[in-house]
């Protein structure tokens, strides 16, 4: 009898460790979950927390692309409007200061047709003048140069300088009929306007 209580006392001890033993798997069980749990909370807030951080340094790298892709932009258009006055600068100066040389020069080709056109004995003379015109008259083409059309032509006060009007022409009415002086042109350029009469 004492061994069966014995037993029984063995077998009630060794129930209440088991149960024990149970309770306490499941509580470790239980922390071990919650601690997981928050774990996987903290390792979620910590996700977001890091896109949400690259997102805002993805924009602001976004942001400072942009800026500078427009600072590059105005930058280049400044450049390139510079870029064209100073060419179109230069070749206005190059024109201008070739219009000046010409009409300086068109004084000496003016003494030239008027002595070619006077009376001369002296046949070598003559056509050693006749050979320098021919010379100036070649620089002049090769600088584009032209004489503008007068005689005939109607008036245009764009080219011609009305200094007198005739009457009892043979030109119709408002028509150059007599020139003065030549007009020249360079290129598309008015060195100086033709000085002409006009029919009335």
């Amino acid at each position: 009898m004492e061994e069966n209580n014995i037993r029984n006392e063995q077998e009630t001890t060794e129930e209440e460790t088991t149960e024990q033993s149970v309770e306490i798997n499941d509580e470790l069980i239980k922390k071990a979950m919650e601690a997981s749990e928050d774990e996987s909370d903290q390792d979620e807030e910590d996700a977001v927390s890091e896109y949400n951080d690259t997102a805002t340094q993805f924009a602001e790298l976004e942001e400072a692309l942009e800026q500078a892709n427009d600072k590059y932009l105005r930058l280049y258009a400044e450049y390139d409007n510079y870029r064209k006055r100073t060419a179109k600068e230069k070749t206005e100066t190059y024109q201008n200061a070739s219009v000046k040389c010409i009409e300086d020069l068109l004084p000496v080709v003016d003494s030239f047709e008027r002595a070619l056109e006077a009376d001369c004995t002296d046949d070598n003379f003559k056509n050693g003048m006749q050979m320098i015109f021919g010379q100036l008259k070649t620089f002049l083409d090769k600088m584009n140069v032209t004489a503008i059309e007068a005689l005939g032509a109607e008036f245009d006060p764009n080219f011609h300088n009305a200094i007198q009007q005739q009457e009892g022409t043979d030109y119709a009415s408002n028509h150059v009929c007599a020139v003065y002086q030549k007009g020249y042109m360079l290129g598309d350029k008015l060195v100086r306007p033709a000085m002409v009469a006009v029919a009335v």
